[in-house]
Order: C-alpha cells, then structure tokens, then sequence
C-alpha cells in the first residue's frame, strides 16, 4: 500500500466515524422547570429585548423619543448622545467608533499650537436615554520630553467633566432641534 491509500483510507473512516456520530441519539430528556399549573417558564430575555422586538435593530417607536430614547434605527445607545459625542469630537482623528456598543476612540491629536502634547479621549455612552449619567468620558495626555519619548501626564477630571458637559449640551440642542420639526 502506498502512502496515499493509507491517507484516504484514514481520511475514510474519519469520515465515516464522524457521520455516524451525527447519526447516534443521545437520549437526553431535557425538562424545562413548570409552574404549579403546568406553564413552562420563560427563561432569558423578554421578547422586547430581542433584536427584532421593540427597540431592537430596526429601532423604536415615536414613543421612545417621548421618553427620552432617541430614535438611531438600529444603535444600541441613544441617537442625540451619539451624534453630539461625533460632532464634539470632531477636530480629533476617529481611531474606532461603535454604535451598537456605545464606544468611540479617538486617535492620539497634538494641537498645531502644542506639538508637545498630545490628547487621546474615550467616549462610552451607557444609556439609551438622553441622561446626564449616560455618557462617561475617559480623557489621556501625554507630553514630549527632552528624549523625544512620550511620556504619560496626569490630567485634570474639569477636562473631562467639561468634555462631557459639552456632549449633553450638543445632545440637549440635537433633540430641541428634533422636537421643533
């Protein structure tokens, strides 16, 4: 025999013993826990939660902007919040954004007026709702010392309390401007 029919054969019965291992019942009796009148309990997400129930990936209602849930036709996080996180950051480079997670990243910016500086911030949106609590801003700076080596600097929590102060003020306006049409 040579060395290609002794791998065809292996390859055979490999082939043969995984399909009959598709084939064999394993016998297991699943029983879901009932109620004492014999309803089955409905375990996970409501059927709200799903992707394709109210609110999920084609989005809400008009119902939702009542009650401060922006409308983003599919995003995971509230549209005002998202789009005034965009616009506020907008003289930054985007390094990642994500709408259904409710993060964005920028890129490290140094300002043409302090090339020896640099900013990174993170943006996470944590609500659905326009909420003073759902967004949280994460800022770093970094400052350039006489090596040329980029050297962590601790920043002050006013710059991101008033990077966030902006963003709802943005997402106030957005939504002000939403209501007047």
């Amino acid at each position: 025999m040579t060395r290609r029919q002794i791998y065809a054969l292996a390859g055979g019965v490999c082939l043969a013993l995984l399909l009959a291992g598709c084939e064999s019942d394993l016998g297991t009796d699943s029983t879901f826990p009932t109620s004492s009148r014999g309803q089955v309990y409905q375990t996970g997400n409501a059927p709200n939660d799903t992707i394709f129930g109210k609110g999920g990936i084609f989005g809400g209602d008009d119902k939702d902007l009542e009650s401060g849930v922006g409308s983003g036709g599919g995003l995971g996080v509230n549209a005002y919040l998202w789009r005034a996180s965009l616009d506020t950051l907008s003289f930054m480079p985007l390094s990642s954004a994500d709408p259904f997670g409710g993060v964005i990243i920028t890129d490290w910016y140094s300002s043409p007026d302090s090339p020896n500086e640099r900013f990174k911030v993170t943006v996470y949106i944590l609500d659905r709702r326009l909420r003073a609590d759902g967004v949280r801003v994460t800022a770093f700076k970094q400052n350039l010392d006489t090596a040329n080596q980029w050297i962590a600097v601790p920043l002050a929590p006013k710059v991101t309390t008033d990077l966030e102060n902006a963003i709802l003020a943005k997402a106030r306006e957005l939504r002000v401007a939403r209501e007047g049409e």
